[in-house]
């Protein structure tokens, strides 16, 4: 998710994250659903995780951030020696957090009682993460890395993931289940879209980077988990912000069951581990639409319905 779009939530940021982070430890007679650490709280996608979490009735738990025991931080978290000039993870340290993973890390402490994990949307993934590294795109106005924030969820995801722990992974969350399993991936969409000779008309996110696209998704496995939570064939006007996105599967654990289709170009909209009892990954924001419809904004009918949107969230905290 690009910076522009942290601003949306500054002006809020303040009360609802202090509101929302405080009231996770005061309920204690309802289920705690767990959120991967971010390094930008105060954002308008994050702060609507947390309201749709305890919308459905249950407490938002942030998690610490995760840190590999192979890598140096400074006391305020930050790594040292570890990135580049745009903030991308160098490869050496990227290699021995993919060859250790979870094992040389904190996880374990962290994930004490956890049993649900949401991976929120967010920046974009370090490309010397990938099983093939890749190199910084080049595109001045998405320069846009977490490299902290990077290494803690792929350390966690490999936790979650080696561990039968119950997932839900949006947008940035499902790039990064896609990553740790070895996934290729899209560096810009508009860009792939170019080199076939197509149009991206905005499908994937607003050229303005101001408000959230709204598109409809195809889902293609009938017996795919998120056919079960949403009982459709076709997802209409899902909330969307995004430039990357996931290109194959092949070679990976990981089922396609949802694509967007533009100008005869699919994108993949949902991957799901289906030898998992629930991993599941989307690129599109349902917490978004759900935010929209409890905060009655303006622009809440311009997104698909909140009954649908809830639906993700509730499947992985109630599961039948």
């Amino acid at each position: 998710m690009n910076k522009k779009i942290m601003k949306f939530g500054k002006v809020l940021a303040p009360l609802l994250a202090l509101s929302f982070l405080s009231s996770c430890v005061h309920r204690p007679e309802t289920k705690n659903v767990y959120i991967a650490w971010s390094d930008r709280q105060n954002s308008y996608s994050f702060i609507s995780t947390l309201k749709t979490v305890t919308s459905i009735g249950c407490n938002p738990v942030v998690l610490d951030m995760v840190r590999s025991n192979d890598l140096s931080y400074g006391e305020d978290g930050t790594l040292i020696d570890a990135v580049d000039e745009h903030r991308i993870l160098l490869p050496e340290p990227a290699r021995k957090v993919k060859a250790s993973a979870w094992r040389h890390s904190n996880v374990k402490d962290i994930m004490k009682d956890v049993k649900y994990v949401i991976f929120p949307g967010g920046s974009d993934i370090c490309p010397t993460l990938r099983r093939t590294e890749g190199e910084w795109h080049g595109i001045e106005g998405d320069t846009d890395y977490a490299p902290e924030r990077d290494v803690s969820d792929y350390l966690l995801m490999s936790y979650c993931l080696d561990h039968s722990i119950p997932v839900f992974a949006i947008c940035r969350g499902m790039q990064m289940l896609s990553v740790v399993s070895g996934a290729t991936m899209i560096d810009d969409i508009p860009t792939y879209f170019a080199s076939l000779g197509k149009g991206d008309k905005e499908t994937h996110r607003d050229a303005e980077k101001t408000v959230f696209a709204a598109h409809d998704v195809d889902v293609t496995d009938d017996s795919s988990l998120l056919y079960k939570i949403t009982k459709q064939t076709k997802l209409e006007k899902v909330p969307s912000w995004h430039h990357q996105g996931v290109l194959s599967v092949e070679g990976t654990p990981l089922s396609v069951t949802a694509k967007t289709t533009t100008d005869g170009v699919s994108i993949i909209e949902a991957v799901e581990r289906k030898d998992l009892p629930f991993c599941l990954g989307v690129q599109f924001h349902p917490e978004v639409a759900v935010r929209k419809a409890v905060d009655k904004e303006a622009d809440a009918g311009n997104y698909m319905d909140q009954q649908t949107a809830a639906s993700f969230f509730r499947a992985l905290v109630e599961p039948k």
